[in-house]
């Protein structure tokens, strides 16, 4: 029986995936790559941000020490928690608040595993917090997806055995984090059908079969 679900974050509960871009582009745009794309930035999808500005890099010819690559990401992050000033409510997905009334009305235990630093502060600008009981992000983890560290921290916080926990996931790096971690999952968000989850749904306002799903 599933006794707490443990949700990613961006894509899956908020979209702030256009912020993400737009950051990435002005540092790229910093280090003179100016061909970094939307196709790009579908590669950093579900990785840590240290991989991402791999891909960003990849675009260009040059040769940086690791602490020149510390800067650049730290950078990044500013002008995104710039950008994050603009959050509210409406970068909440469809379907998610409802969903998560839902399973806490069902005595559910509502987790984050999402590998970015920021969660916390997404979850307090766009009011999701109150709705989560606890949250395991990369301020909690050495490892990012597809390595299972930030679902197994969301259920020790939640004091849950994996086996009985649900991950919800958009991207295939955290499908295989879960599995990785033994809990069942659903893949939501524009490829789902290709995520091989356990279940799976276009997003949360679609109808998903709940009954079954937490039964298992």
């Amino acid at each position: 029986m599933i006794k707490g679900v443990i949700f990613d974050l961006d894509g899956v509960l908020v979209s702030t995936d256009e912020m993400h871009f737009e950051a990435w582009k002005m540092l790229a745009e910093e280090l003179g790559i100016d061909k970094f794309t939307k196709e790009d930035n579908k590669r950093q999808k579900g990785v840590s941000r240290m991989e991402s500005l791999e891909v960003v890099l990849s675009k260009g010819g040059r040769i940086y020490t690791a602490t020149e690559k510390e800067e650049m990401a730290e950078r990044k992050n500013n002008f995104y928690k710039e950008l994050l000033a603009g959050l509210d409510e409406n970068a909440i997905l469809p379907g998610a608040v409802d969903c998560l009334k839902m399973l806490r009305s069902r005595g559910i235990l509502i987790g984050i595993g999402s590998v970015s630093k920021n969660a916390p502060l997404i979850l307090a600008r766009t009011g999701l917090m109150e709705y989560v009981d606890k949250v395991s992000c990369g301020l909690d983890i050495t490892r990012s997806k597809p390595d299972p560290e930030v679902f197994e921290v969301a259920a020790n916080k939640l004091e849950l055995k994996y086996e009985e926990c649900l991950v919800v996931e958009d991207s295939l790096a955290g499908i295989v984090a879960g599995r990785a971690a033994h809990m069942k999952t659903l893949g939501v968000g524009t490829e789902y059908v290709q995520l091989r989850a356990d279940y799976e749904a276009p997003g949360l306002n679609a109808h998903i079969d709940w009954e079954t799903i937490l039964e298992v």
